[in-house]
């Protein structure tokens, strides 16, 4: 036994096959419509996440050129504190002298001078 499906062509079954058509036309306007606003907020997140990640990195580079500075100021204020007391030393008479004669050969008359490396009074 054959089963025939036979599928009535009525004003009503058009009217629905219609609405279906234009609910799916519908539909396809608005998924198309949420797609384009999907895009555009995706595009609105990447321009602030792309200036957060170029300011960490500079925070980063800044942080370490203060690392360095920090260490070069603690350098620096080392040699100046050495000079300091290097010029305080060239107050004195005798070490001016005992300088003199190690550094550049000076030599009372009748002395001779015998240079042992390293051995520079500073």
């Amino acid at each position: 036994m054959s089963k025939n499906i036979v599928q009535m062509n009525n004003s009503f079954i058009q009217n629905e096959h219609q609405r279906r058509r234009y609910l799916m036309k519908e539909r396809q306007k608005r998924n198309r419509f949420m797609g384009w606003v999907l895009i555009l907020m995706i595009l609105l997140f990447i321009l602030p996440t792309y200036n957060l990640a170029q300011s960490y990195n500079q925070l980063l580079q800044r942080r370490q050129q203060l690392t360095e500075l920090k260490e070069q100021y603690q350098t620096l204020s080392d040699e100046k504190d050495k000079e300091s007391a290097f010029a305080a030393k060239l107050k004195d008479e005798d070490y001016v002298a005992k300088y003199a004669r190690a550094k550049y050969y000076y030599s009372k008359k009748r002395e001779a001078i015998y240079t042992i490396p390293d051995l520079l009074p500073r």
